[in-house]
């Protein structure tokens, strides 16, 4: 019988242990596809992250490191300048990436590092217990703000596309969503592109998905799927946001 769909080479043949209904299993089927189409998962090095993630290194068949909380971007960038020749990629979730590792993004970005980053934005953080994240909606409930988000106490939900594509450094980022099937396609196509960008050696991209974390905000995977058609799509839109490549260094374009 013709599989359509075999497991990638780059995954390892094992149980994971994410929550029914989370992002982070497609994800990771994602980035180990692309890594097999373009026949580099020997030369790949990842970086996984502190979060729900943090067990990335026992399903990702390339060789992973793990460090502490937030400073994925800069191991990932000793790690391409000491080897050159492999492809890293650095994979975070929110409040990894845009709570305490903000900074070592944005100069990794800056300094147009050629890393690739995998960015999960669920809106909230996972494994801590469902605290609000930089990512939380206004007016989403989350553990340390039960009545919602409010802008007054809290500010305002980061997006991290945006803000990223004002720097020079940053060539080729794209925020995609994983909600329905044909959303993971487009994802997958993203991915891929990144990865493509840093063999080529074009400089820093960075793809942000909207994923769903059904345990900590409290609904079912199919009401997180609408979650994230509903609520995060209007505020967290999708599309690329920069591509030096294809000519799109323009926010306001979109």
């Amino acid at each position: 019988m013709l599989q359509v769909n075999p497991k990638p080479q780059s995954l390892v043949d094992m149980k994971m242990h994410y929550c029914p209904g989370c992002g982070h299993g497609i994800v990771h089927r994602l980035v180990a596809e692309s890594m097999d189409e373009l026949g580099i998962r020997e030369r790949t090095i990842g970086v996984a992250p502190v979060g729900c993630a943090v067990f990335a290194d026992d399903y990702f068949n390339c060789d992973m490191i793990q460090g502490p909380h937030g400073r994925g971007p800069a191991i990932a960038t000793g790690i391409k300048r000491s080897k050159p020749e492999c492809v890293v990629f650095s994979y975070q979730g929110d409040g990894d990436l845009a709570s305490i590792g903000m900074a070592e993004t944005i100069h990794v970005a800056g300094r147009c590092e050629n890393v690739t980053i995998i960015f999960i934005n669920n809106a909230i953080y996972g494994m801590t217990g469902g605290q609000m994240a930089p990512t939380t909606l206004v007016g989403q409930a989350a553990t340390t703000c039960p009545t919602g988000r409010d802008p007054q106490v809290n500010g305002y939900p980061i997006r991290v596309c945006e803000l990223l594509a004002q720097l020079d450094g940053a060539r080729y980022l794209e925020r995609a969503s994983i909600h329905t099937a044909a959303n993971v396609i487009k994802a997958k196509k993203a991915i891929k592109k990144a990865f493509q960008y840093q063999i080529e050696g074009k400089g820093f991209s960075l793809v942000e998905v909207l994923s769903t974390c059904p345990t900590n905000m409290g609904i079912s995977p199919l009401e997180a799927a609408k979650f994230v058609n509903d609520r995060m799509l209007p505020h967290y839109p999708l599309g690329v946001f920069k591509d030096i490549a294809g000519g799109k260094t323009d926010v306001s374009r979109n």
